[in-house]
């Protein structure tokens, strides 16, 4: 089912498409694809510019998680792409006892998460056999992590993200039209797969996901 956790948050911040399609876009797509600090905490050219916790700014999308999916204390977790976990820490304050699981590929960006004895995070690439067994997780969740798969490796993180949640969330990068195109395009420095929704629709039914998703458009 489609949800609508995530596109309030995305749609708040400004971006200047054409600046960042001309600033050498080449040369930052393959700094920001190192996902190093000049991904994280460098020049905005290289991808967020400065990815600093804000105190309240993922509250809103973790209550709608623990709500949505009956999250309680207990419950485990699996966050697909972690990142710095920002979203999880918000979720654990909430309910202090979940059991939260989140991998990366990033090294420096799991150097910068949140510690907390009930999450645990690893480094992980979302393309590999995922080291749990099947129906382990009570939700899977995965926001703005797909799309920087190839084609290939994407069908196997959803069959995999299928696999080991009872219930899943997924959130990718996507158009509707082509103006909305042209601004992913410009923007983005690490997507792999440009679909639109409807491609991304026929993928997941190709793959047999049966969660929910949501898309965020660029306009």
């Amino acid at each position: 089912m489609r949800k609508n956790y995530i596109s309030k948050l995305h749609t708040s911040t400004k971006r200047n498409y054409l600046k960042r399609m001309v600033d050498n876009k080449v040369f930052c797509m393959s700094q920001a694809k190192k996902y190093g600090k000049k991904y994280w905490d460098g020049s905005r050219r290289f991808g967020y510019g400065g990815y600093k916790y804000i105190p309240g700014r993922w509250k809103n999308v973790a209550k709608k998680l623990i709500k949505n999916y009956n999250l309680k204390a207990g419950s485990r977790i699996l966050d697909v792409g972690c990142g710095k976990g920002f979203l999880l820490h918000e979720m654990i304050k909430i309910e202090p006892k979940l059991n939260i699981f989140g991998f990366d590929k990033s090294v420096y960006a799991l150097k910068k998460a949140f510690k907390n004895k009930n999450i645990k995070l690893f480094k992980h690439n979302a393309e590999k056999k995922f080291p749990f067994k099947s129906n382990y997780f009570d939700l899977v969740i995965s926001l703005a992590t797909l799309h920087n798969l190839k084609i290939y490796d994407l069908e196997k993180s959803i069959n995999e993200i299928e696999r080991v949640g009872k219930k899943k969330y997924i959130m990718v990068e996507s158009y509707k039209n082509d103006r909305q195109l042209f601004n992913l395009q410009c923007w983005a420095l690490t997507c792999q797969s440009f679909l639109s929704t409807d491609e991304w629709l026929w993928m997941y039914k190709k793959n047999k996901y049966s969660g929910d998703y949501e898309f965020i458009y660029f306009d």
